[in-house]
């Protein structure tokens, strides 16, 4: 497979790893210490769980906040939400709604009203969609996973009590992610043990992992503080405009909303999403046919379906750009893209 040419459009699945965070985890496979150990070898390894803690605080704006590493955003959402009867609209991510009740509706733009915060769970960014919520404060739970490193975040000043979050959605590793719970609010441990990260997650600490996840956060900020993301917007905006221009046919889902700057989905009747997919790949492009974080399955969605897109659900794709992308890669897209839609059409008529 010839590397060089592809183009990645997959990022709200998973990112590349940042320069940065690779640095750090090379010099964290130095550090011979235990975190848990008091002598100077376990106090250097402390020393880097802790200065990334710090990192990824700064980052999602959480300096008076816990920040609770753990496996994946998937854990996070397990220590956050189980054993407490929270509602939430089916839009959730699985990793929420395998512990909520899907009780609260979502409208054609994707947008959620809460009646009661405190019982409710509620993300901050779609990632099939990239539709953006007005998560209240009060809220018990939000999941953040998408929106980290894209827009800026002020947990402090939220009024949410525990958000999720996860290293390889902004340029970090895969296998590491953080609880973050306003200071004072305790959770029940699932992993029950040594008593690390502060009696909430036992486990010895990944300190390779957690090094380059604080890495990512740090260098994710400075982009989002530098503005780098309303310039993929601009090409977002670009690529939809362009597919609108070769279909007529094709839907537009969540435009209407305020989204994440890098994502469109789009549907196109009759045509399938899984197709898409699959045609673009062998084109050099990889994209997703909704969210990817479940296995390779491809299935209905759900976010779709409970938007009042079910009809079209099936033939949605997502595009998610990086800060790498360029106006020439999306314009190729575009370009392909429009010659596998004529090609389909031809067939089908």
């Amino acid at each position: 497979m010839d590397q060089v040419s592809r183009i990645y459009l997959d990022h709200n699945a998973t990112t590349p790893l940042r320069a940065e965070a690779r640095a750090a985890m090379v010099a964290a496979m130095d550090v011979v210490g235990n975190p848990s150990s008091v002598h100077a070898e376990g106090r250097a390894a402390k020393s880097l769980v802790e200065t990334a803690r710090a990192q990824v605080a700064r980052a999602m704006g959480a300096a008076d906040a816990d920040i609770v590493f753990v496996s994946s955003a998937t854990e996070a959402a397990a220590l956050a939400c189980a054993g407490r009867d929270l509602v939430a609209a089916p839009i959730e991510h699985d990793a929420v709604g395998a512990w909520v009740a899907d009780r609260l509706a979502v409208d054609r733009r994707g947008t959620v009203d809460l009646d009661e915060p405190r019982d409710s769970a509620l993300q901050l960014a779609n990632s099939e969609t990239g539709v953006m919520q007005d998560v209240p404060a009060g809220t018990a739970v939000s999941d953040m996973t998408q929106a980290l490193g894209k827009v800026a975040i002020e947990f402090d000043t939220s009024g949410i009590d525990m958000a999720l979050i996860s290293a390889h959605k902004l340029g970090g590793p895969k296998g590491v992610g953080a609880l973050v719970l306003r200071r004072g609010l305790d959770v029940t441990p699932t992993l029950r043990g040594g008593g690390q990260e502060m009696g909430r997650r036992s486990g010895t600490e990944n300190i390779i992992g957690i090094a380059g996840f604080g890495a990512a956060a740090a260098a994710a900020q400075v982009d989002v503080e530098a503005g780098k993301w309303a310039e993929i917007e601009k090409l977002r905006n670009i690529l939809e405009s362009a597919l609108e221009a070769a279909s007529n046919t094709t839907i537009f889902i969540g435009k209407e909303a305020r989204r994440l700057p890098n994502t469109a989905c789009f549907a196109t009747p009759q045509w399938k999403g899984e197709t898409q997919v699959m045609q673009m790949d062998l084109a050099g492009f990889a994209i997703s046919a909704g969210s990817a974080c479940s296995s390779g399955k491809v299935k209905t969605s759900k976010v779709l379906t409970a938007m009042g897109f079910g009809h079209v659900a099936g033939n949605a794709v997502r595009v998610s750009l990086g800060l790498e992308t360029t106006e020439q890669d999306v314009m190729r897209f575009a370009d392909i893209w429009a010659q596998k839609l004529k090609k389909h059409e031809a067939r089908a008529a």
